[in-house]
């Protein structure tokens, strides 16, 4: 009897896990249980991915040492306190991003729109990173097409993320080890081999300044990154414990970004400007021989079970809102798994500028508008309910104040990042469409005095978990 019931209490957190992770509803009281400890080693595996340390070694390259390393701060500043203010919402409503997004401006319907391109920002990843894992490994055995890499590798994220976040927490637990030793290995024999001379942090290409168009364009290049980061901890933050609440929004929402972005985009520019190489899919390989391809195994896999996590619950959410079919999380688990394979298959990577820049465009926008809603509009005009409401029941299918903010400043971002009006605004595009996102929701939240914001006040929703 006493061995039956640790299998017993294992069988049901099994099916609390697989059931659906609260993908189409907030996370309630009872169930936000997790510690901020443990969140945030969930999170770090997105911030260790080797796409920023790449990021790290091409500026300084490019652009030189200290232009890369002012661009590395200004994201690591921007995205965390984008990343506490969106951990702090998260975590009192026990709601994602996704979910936040229906009573925060957009309405039922409106949020749809977010949810199902957050979702294809994920898939993009999920190839991206499968990408550059099958690219590592055929190095060594290109006896093996790289298609069939490709497949492996997208398949083998499944059985990783079938459940859930407690999941997710335990195979990042045992693999940071691993990650560090490998890391700490490839420090320590270019630091003991290395035949750079000189100062790297005064590394400057030749004719490269430091600040002007270098540094501008350095920031661009982080803009394209620091929406994703900051949003997507809301899928977590919202299992953060009650009594841990301060120290877990802290935690969540800026250390992931002070590792992605501080600390490795350091580590990307060390390790360039001694190798003269900017991407460590390279670079690690050369340095540690079949480590290297472990290592860069290692680190796609850590990211791309939380991108897999991600895109699962913003597609649940988008096909429940829009065609009511909710087959529960598990089934777009897989979904996103076979749609990252036919863009490895189909060649991702010779579009990813493109895709980079629309993508920070949009998701800095979003978090704009979701952060507009919440800390001006909800709780310094006092326009619509004081808190985030997700139910179809008490809300219109659009709202005007999110939808038309998002579209308008996208549109216009865009055409700014695509050089249409300077080079300046060409660099800031994502930060020009969060101030346009933002000041437009204050503008029609006024103009169409929170009409569209709900059908009718809740009355079931416990003071703790208002906003305003």
């Amino acid at each position: 009897m006493v061995e039956r019931l640790p299998m017993a209490d294992q069988e049901e957190l099994s099916r609390e896990e697989k059931k659906d992770d609260f993908s189409l509803e907030k996370v309630p009281m009872e169930g936000r249980t997790m510690g901020w400890m443990s969140i945030t080693n969930v999170t770090l595996g997105v911030a260790t991915a080797m796409l920023f340390i790449q990021m790290g070694s091409l500026m300084a390259i490019s652009f030189g040492a200290v232009n890369a390393l002012l661009a590395e701060i200004y994201a690591t500043i921007v995205a965390g306190v984008v990343g506490m203010g969106i951990c702090f919402y998260a975590a009192k409503s026990g709601l994602n991003v996704n979910l936040m997004a229906r009573g925060g401006g957009f309405g039922y319907f409106g949020a749809s729109i977010t949810s199902l391109i957050y979702a294809l920002n994920f898939i993009m990843y999920c190839a991206i990173e499968g990408s550059i894992m099958a690219a590592a490994v055929h190095e060594y055995i290109s006896f093996v097409p790289i298609w069939g890499l490709m497949v492996f590798f997208g398949l083998i994220v499944i059985p990783l993320n079938w459940f859930g976040i407690r999941q997710l927490d335990k195979l990042q637990k045992w693999s940071l080890p691993l990650f560090v030793l490998l890391l700490g290995s490839g420090f320590f024999i270019v630091w003991k081999n290395s035949s750079f001379e000189g100062n790297i942090w005064t590394y400057l290409p030749e004719g490269g300044e430091v600040g002007g168009a270098s540094l501008l364009a350095c920031i661009g290049i982080m803009n394209g990154l620091v929406g994703i980061m900051a949003l997507l901890v809301s899928d977590y933050a919202r299992f953060i414990k009650k009594e841990e609440f301060k120290i877990g929004v802290f935690a969540v929402g800026f250390l992931p970004q002070l590792i992605c972005f501080f600390v490795m985009g350091v580590i990307g520019i060390w390790f360039g400007v001694q190798l003269g190489e900017e991407n460590p899919g390279v670079y690690f390989v050369q340095i540690l021989g079949i480590g290297g391809a472990l290592f860069t195994i290692l680190t796609q896999l850590r990211i791309n079970i939380t991108n897999l996590y991600s895109s699962s619950l913003s597609l649940a959410n988008f096909f429940e809102n829009v065609f009511k079919f909710k087959p529960g999380r598990n089934f777009w688990v897989v979904f996103t798994a076979v749609a990252a394979i036919v863009l490895m298959l189909g060649g991702v990577l010779d579009h990813l500028g493109s895709l980079l820049t629309f993508q920070g465009v949009f998701l800095l926008a979003w978090a704009a508008v979701l952060l507009c809603d919440a800390f001006v509009v909800k709780r310094i005009l006092k326009i619509g309910p004081n808190y985030f409401e997700h139910r179809q029941e008490y809300l219109y299918a659009w709202n005007p104040v999110g939808v038309v903010s998002l579209i308008v400043s996208c549109v216009i971002g865009s055409l700014a990042a695509f050089g249409y009006m300077g080079i300046f605004l060409q660099n800031v595009a994502a930060f020009f469409a969060a101030i346009i996102a933002f000041v437009l929701t204050i503008v029609l939240a006024v103009a169409t005095k929170g009409k569209y914001y709900s059908k009718k006040t809740a009355d079931d929703i416990t003071t703790d978990e208002y906003i305003a």
